[in-house]
């Protein structure tokens, strides 16, 4: 199995969340056992070789949640879901991803504020239906940008 991307990631992480204050540290081997990771993956680094895959994936899929008011940050390194994280996980949610997070007024807000993005054009970017959701971090959507030029080169 590859590891999954950071929206796969984030309805696991936001029940953790939900457990109780957690790190993302803590959170990794509890959803790399959830998922099936072998050792190999759990350890897989980033072409920079400075954080493994995972833990990447796992603070971009905390990092969404949290400008979607899911989980906040009660001190450095540590979250917890909120109240409206704990509502999101009651409805038995299949998946959490950003099409859906752009239903949330905070989370579309703030994607808006990004750029000169317009409301219309946000649920476009991330509505399935309308066009293709990026599955990869941004981060890894530079390292592959660098290596495709690297080889131009």
């Amino acid at each position: 199995m590859a590891i999954p991307d950071y929206q796969t990631l984030m309805l696991p992480l936001l029940r953790a969340a939900a457990e109780e204050e957690k790190k993302v540290a803590d959170v990794a081997d509890q959803v790399a056992d959830q998922i099936g990771l072998t050792s190999e993956e759990r350890v897989a680094m980033l072409p920079s070789g400075r954080q493994k895959v995972l833990h990447n994936r796992l603070h971009w899929s905390k990092f969404y949640l949290t400008k979607a008011g899911l989980i906040t940050s009660p001190s450095r390194g540590r979250f917890v879901a909120t109240e409206e994280g704990r509502k999101l996980l009651a409805t038995n949610p299949e998946w959490i991803n950003v099409a859906l997070l752009m239903k949330l007024p905070s989370f579309k807000d703030w994607y808006v504020n990004q750029g000169e993005t317009a409301p219309e054009a946000a649920e476009a970017i991330f509505d399935p239906k309308a066009a293709k959701v990026a599955n990869i971090t941004p981060e890894e959507q530079i390292e592959g940008a660098f290596r495709a030029v690297q080889s131009a080169l």
